[in-house]
């Protein structure tokens, strides 16, 4: 893959707002870096992507820095939003949120394979109100 393929496959993705996962391989696995937790394969993905964009969360991702290469790419940003549904166990608070996210992807024939997620639990809960003694359980968990 070139640079400019990487670009133009993640920017589709990127601009569908986390909706359109066609460029993503029939077998791509994310993994959320803080607990491991993994979602297989293109509905698995849009699946936990849809929880944490508008059921647990009304919410958008402002995006600071996109990067690209051959076979990858990184984008870092702000997920920002308002927490309207159960999240690791705390009801809806109502409450706003602003948590430091990143993500690096890996790339094989012009598909995203790979999704590495970086992002502050620990902001996250604070934000919530929540104890950072407590167990941080995700959907699915």
């Amino acid at each position: 893959m070139s640079v400019e393929s990487t670009r133009e496959t993640m920017m589709r993705y990127f601009n569908s707002e986390h909706s359109d996962v066609s460029m993503m391989a029939d077998d791509v696995v994310f993994t959320i870096m803080a607990t491991g937790q993994e979602h297989h394969g293109r509905d698995g993905v849009l699946g936990m992507l849809n929880y944490f964009y508008h059921i647990a969360f009304d919410a958008t991702a402002e995006i600071r820095t996109m990067l690209f290469g051959e076979a990858n790419a990184m984008v870092e940003g702000v997920f920002v939003g308002k927490h309207i549904g159960e999240f690791a166990g705390i009801p809806a608070t109502g409450r706003d949120v602003r948590v430091p996210v990143t993500i690096v992807y890996d790339l094989e024939n012009d598909e995203s394979k790979q999704g590495r997620i970086y992002f502050e639990m620990p902001a996250l809960l604070q934000q919530l109100g929540a104890s950072m003694s407590e167990p941080a359980a995700t959907e699915g968990d």
